[in-house]
C-alpha cells in the first residue's frame, strides 16, 4: 500500500454526522493529492504552510457539500436569517392534539433531557429565538416567571440574559452543549434536546427539573426513560 493509500484510509472511525463525514472525506482527499503531486513524505510536508488547505479550499467543499442537496442545522436562528440558502428552514410549530396525559390529566406538551438535577419548575412559556427578542427582554426587563423556549443551543444569543430566566428549554443540542455547560454554572434549570407539542407563547407550565440529569452515554431506551416532562397546568 502506497504512503498516499495508508493516509486516505488511516481513520479510525466513522465520523458522527453526514456533514462531519463530508468535510473529513474531503479534506482527506485533498491532502492525498498534494501529497501525491508533491513527491515529498508526509512528515516533510505536514508543518509546511503552502501544504496546508486555505480559505477557497473550505468554500469549495462547502459549495460541493450545498450542490449535493445537504441543508445545514443552524447553531441559533442568525445563521438562517443571514445565510437562508444555506439551512434548514425552522420546523413549523403544530398542535396535533394528541399529546399524552400526566396522572392529574394535564398535558404533556414536551419532553427533554434534563441538564442538571433542580426542583421542578413552574412559570410561563415565552420563546426566545432573535437578537430582536433578547434585545427586547434586554432593555424592558425579563418577567421574573420566564421559561425561556429557545429553538438550538444558542448560549451565545441569550447569555446577555440567561440568569434572568427562571428555567430554560431548548430544542436543540445536548446535555453537553454549549448552553448545557452555561445553564448548570448559572445554576438555571435547562431541559436540552426538548420535543414539544401543542406549547404556545404564554402558556402556563410545569416542567420536571427534579428528574436525574441525563446521561449522556446511556441507551436509546434509558435514554428515553430519563427524559423530562413539560405538562401544560393552564
Amino acid at each position: 500500500m502506497t504512503e498516499t493509500a495508508a493516509f486516505q484510509d488511516a481513520w479510525p472511525k466513522p465520523s458522527a454526522t453526514p456533514v462531519v463525514e463530508a468535510y473529513h472525506t474531503a479534506i482527506r482527499k485533498l491532502a492525498a493529492d498534494r501529497l501525491a503531486a508533491d513527491g515529498r513524505r508526509w512528515e516533510e510536508v505536514v508543518h509546511d504552510p503552502a501544504f496546508q488547505p486555505t480559505a477557497a479550499d473550505y468554500e469549495t467543499i462547502e459549495a460541493d457539500l450545498l450542490a449535493s442537496g445537504y441543508r445545514f442545522e443552524m447553531s441559533a436562528i442568525v445563521s438562517l436569517q443571514e445565510a437562508p440558502d444555506k439551512y434548514k428552514a425552522v420546523a413549523e410549530r403544530v398542535d396535533s392534539g394528541l399529546q399524552e396525559e400526566d396522572e392529574q390529566g394535564r398535558s404533556i406538551v414536551g419532553t427533554g433531557d434534563n441538564v442538571f438535577r433542580a426542583q421542578d419548575v413552574e412559570g410561563t412559556a415565552r420563546f426566545v429565538s432573535t437578537v430582536e427578542r433578547v434585545m427586547e427582554l434586554l432593555t424592558e426587563g425579563v418577567p421574573e416567571d420566564t421559561i425561556a423556549v429557545i429553538d438550538d443551543s444558542g448560549g451565545t444569543l441569550t447569555a446577555p440574559i440567561l440568569g434572568d430566566f427562571k428555567a430554560v428549554i431548548c430544542m436543540g443540542g445536548t446535555v453537553r452543549s454549549h448552553l448545557g455547560i452555561l445553564t448548570r454554572e448559572y445554576q438555571v434549570p435547562c431541559l436540552m434536546a426538548a420535543e414539544i407539542d401543542g406549547l404556545n407563547e404564554g402558556d402556563r407550565i410545569l416542567v420536571e427539573y427534579a428528574k436525574p440529569a441525563a446521561d449522556a452515554y446511556a441507551d436509546a431506551d434509558t435514554a428515553a426513560a430519563q427524559r423530562a416532562r413539560v405538562i401544560k397546568v393552564s
